[in-house]
């Protein structure tokens, strides 16, 4: 499976690893070099310099050739733009979007582009902890 991961975040690190240690074909894109820094020692995918937003960045990611596109930088509107443009433009068959607003999260979804909304996740497990019940999504 090809993969392409926008943002080097702690969550893009993280997945990149996993999925590369998986055997995955691993790409990930970032705008900050320093942040590749959080990829195990082990990653063997690729890492590029530039925004997710760009389409000549994306190409060079190999995004014709996508089949899993993961908009993972720590802001909604990166996120949301470049999973959109993965999702109509590229039509990359699974596109997955991290989302921190609940209302967007939402919006998106009925779009056709899988969110994770952490804000509502995080709500989730707290109030399982707590042996409460989980909030009521949409």
């Amino acid at each position: 499976m090809n993969v392409i991961i926008i943002g080097c975040s702690r969550l893009g690190a993280r997945l990149a690893t996993e999925l590369d240690r998986r055997g995955e074909t691993v790409t990930v894109v970032d705008v900050d070099p320093t942040s590749f820094r959080r990829l195990a020692e082990t990653f063997g995918g690729e890492t590029i310099v530039g925004t997710g937003i760009d389409e000549d960045v994306l190409m060079s990611a190999r995004i014709d050739r996508c089949d899993l596109f993961v908009a993972a930088t720590n802001g909604d509107n990166r996120n949301i733009m470049a999973a959109q443009l993965a999702h109509t433009t590229f039509e990359v068959p699974t596109v997955v979007c991290r989302i921190y607003d609940p209302v967007r999260a939402e919006t998106y979804r009925t779009l056709g582009i899988t969110t994770i909304c952490p804000t509502v996740e995080m709500a989730d497990l707290a109030l399982k902890a707590a042996d409460l019940q989980p909030i009521m999504k949409g």
